[in-house]
């Protein structure tokens, strides 16, 4: 039996070996850390330094113009060289409006020293819209009820399974009712043999860490998110037998996620993977009774749940459409 102090050590051990990694990060930028698939922003009056593009230390973006409305506070975890936390307060533009966690000194002062930078080159930009704060993602620094928009870019992939629980947990804690959390990360359909798992700094580097969809998505509903929406889900990497420890082409893609902190309905969570139903019978629309109506014609986004209760009626003149994991809102819920 392996001792708790043991369990520990191994804990410790491999967030050690992470903390190492974004340390020597902050103090070099190194730009092929993370390869995020998403374009730099490119909003009115907006200009994120050179230094922040070169520490984007993540795989997508959480920023999302439609979750940062009515002036919402915001928390980002793992902070990086701060260019999410600066388009953050691009929505925002209140003192203490986001606030940054992160348990490494070195890449906290980093952000700092480019806050300094974006205020140069933003007239409208102001350091005291954001609140750095040094903290563990296990245990954040944030009461209770007190945020309306968490997100996290390439950081939980790295957690193991229950450090991931308490991190899932810790962000809905600190949710307001109906708040979001929004992350990207790796995830990976493929099963990893133990050596790349165990490898500590391969899963500091948002590779061997990853996670299939639907045991990412389950890690979020079992935390008690009623809604999950997938709205986007890219290619990103590929470990092969030649540089890895692998015998097979592993293929690595990132998604984009939002888990909203809705009620859990009775009937279990709304999860949109990109599906729409299309009606096209001789009416001018189709209700099922249940809150879903169908105008003739025109798709509708609806959560996996929902497309199964319509494909199940077994009508001709409804169309289910397969998931195409990428949600844009609206639809059924």
């Amino acid at each position: 039996m392996v001792s708790a102090v043991s369990l520990k050590h191994v804990f410790m051990s491999y967030l050690e070996t992470t903390k190492n990694v974004y340390r020597d990060a902050a103090l070099t930028p190194d730009v092929g850390l993370c390869c995020t698939t998403n374009p730099i922003w490119e909003l009115p009056g907006l200009k994120i330094p050179k230094i922040m593009q070169e520490m984007n230390y993540g795989c997508g973006s959480t920023v999302n113009a439609r979750d940062l409305t009515n002036n919402p506070r915001v928390l980002y975890v793992g902070v990086g060289g701060g260019m999410e936390l600066l388009q953050f307060a691009y929505f925002s533009r209140q003192k203490s409006g986001v606030v940054g966690v992160d348990v490494v000194d070195e890449m906290l002062e980093a952000s700092r020293k480019n806050f300094i930078e974006a205020e140069a080159q933003n007239s409208w930009f102001k350091s005291e819209f954001v609140d750095l704060k040094k903290g563990d993602a296990l245990n954040l620094p944030v009461e209770d009820n007190s945020i309306d928009v968490a997100a996290q870019n390439c950081l939980f992939n790295i957690f193991k399974t229950e450090e991931l629980k308490k991190a899932i947990d810790e962000m809905y804690r600190v949710l307001k009712p109906h708040g979001r959390l929004v992350m990207s990360d790796p995830t990976c359909e493929q099963e990893m043999n133990e050596t790349l798992r165990n490898d500590e700094r391969l899963r500091a580097l948002c590779l061997s860490g990853s996670l299939p969809i639907k045991d990412y998505v389950k890690a979020l509903t079992d935390a008690g998110f009623g809604t999950i929406e997938i709205r986007a889900r890219k290619p990103y990497r590929i470990l092969d037998p030649k540089h890895y420890p692998t015998d097979e082409l592993i293929y690595i893609e990132s998604i984009e996620v939002a888990a909203i902190k809705d009620p859990m309905p009775e009937d279990g969570p709304c999860i949109f993977t990109g599906k729409a139903a299309i009606y096209y019978g001789e009416a001018d629309h189709f209700d099922d009774k249940k809150g879903h109506v169908l105008v003739k014609n025109q798709p509708l986004a609806v959560c996996d749940k929902t497309a199964g209760a319509l494909a199940a009626l077994g009508r001709d003149d409804i169309f289910i459409s397969e998931s195409t994991f990428h949600y844009d809102g609206g639809g059924c819920c």
